[in-house]
């Protein structure tokens, strides 16, 4: 099968793989599209994410269709069309013709949208929803939310609303990103531009000059000491990215603050399947009812080298303008 490889040198290639195989309780999928998330990017650039890449094989989510069963496989079949996330669970990553996953990680397609936008889902949509759902929000919180129009936010934000929690402040980089955060029924006056304003100053005077209950940061950095600074005595930080700084990290002790790590890697070195399954189950069923809008996307190209470094150069740079980046692979 074509692949992108990554070699030692950091360099992204087409090249050629044996076809994987699935053993007992795996499925093979004919991959349609493969979206890009930041990890993408990071895994080739920071250590710590680079010590789980376990393919040279990049790419954590993808849409497709099932085209071989191993043994005890149950509840699949060879057509299904489905999507799912994989990261260290699959026989490679996503950037390839095929991959063999555990059957228990796989759900169907919703019906009512694109195979490029299924593969837009899985992983920052699960993400999204382990942060709504350990956050611990009420109607009265203040949220305040950094990169709210990567794909995270994004589906953060849909969330929020959907569950009619609507008391929060986002920060965006660009006329693009902002412009995508109105379209989902953010309010102008719910949003910051990052670049052109004191945030700490501007969200609090936008909170009403209070401090906020809940900070989810999806960006890191410098943005993790703006989102402690802006929060309350003992308040909730959620760290998305862990690219926390010493800044940060002694501005969310003094404050007291408790800190939620945002990470689905737990559930996949413990092989907790049923995690991702019911996760995207539940984003399935919302988009099927029309509840929960899948997000935009913009496919950038196919299977080749220059597609991945043009959405890895994308990402690094906050130049998506709101849309989530897939690419197709067929």
């Amino acid at each position: 099968m074509k692949a992108i490889l990554l070699n030692q040198n950091n360099i992204l290639t087409l090249g050629d793989l044996d076809t994987p195989e699935p053993a007992a309780g795996q499925v093979r999928i004919k991959i349609i599209a493969a979206g890009f998330n930041p990890i993408d990017y990071q895994m080739r650039e920071n250590e710590f994410e680079r010590r789980h890449l376990h393919s040279p094989v990049l790419g954590r989510e993808l849409s497709g269709i099932v085209d071989s069963l191993g043994p005890d496989v149950h509840q699949l079949h060879i057509g299904d069309e489905v999507f799912c996330t994989a990261g260290n669970m699959g026989s490679n990553g996503t950037y390839a013709e095929y991959i063999v996953v555990p059957e228990g990680i796989v759900v169907l397609k919703p019906k009512n949208i694109s195979f490029e936008q299924a593969a837009g889902i899985p992983s920052a949509g699960i993400t999204a929803l382990q942060c709504f759902n350990r956050m611990g929000v009420n109607p009265d919180a203040r949220i305040f939310i950094t990169g709210a129009a990567g794909g995270v936010g994004n589906l953060l934000i849909r969330l929020l609303k959907v569950h009619h929690y609507d008391r929060f402040v986002v920060t965006a980089g660009s006329d693009d990103s902002i412009q995508s955060l109105k379209d989902i029924g953010v309010d102008d006056s719910q949003i910051l531009n990052y670049k052109k304003e004191d945030i700490v100053q501007a969200a609090v005077a936008k909170n009403d000059g209070q401090h906020f209950d809940i900070a989810v940061d999806c960006v890191g950095n410098n943005l993790a000491e703006v989102s402690g600074a802006v929060l309350k005595k003992n308040g909730v930080y959620m760290d998305v990215t862990n690219f926390h700084t010493s800044g940060s990290r002694e501005i969310l002790f003094n404050k007291g603050a408790t800190v939620h790590h945002i990470s689905n890697f737990i559930y996949a070195a413990e092989k907790d399947y049923s995690y991702f399954r019911n996760s995207l189950e539940y984003l399935k069923k919302m988009i099927e009812d029309e509840t929960l809008m899948a997000p935009v996307v913009n496919n950038i190209g196919s299977l080749n080298a220059e597609t991945v470094e043009r959405a890895h150069y994308s990402l690094k740079n906050n130049l998506t303008r709101g849309k989530k980046l897939v690419m197709s692979i067929i």
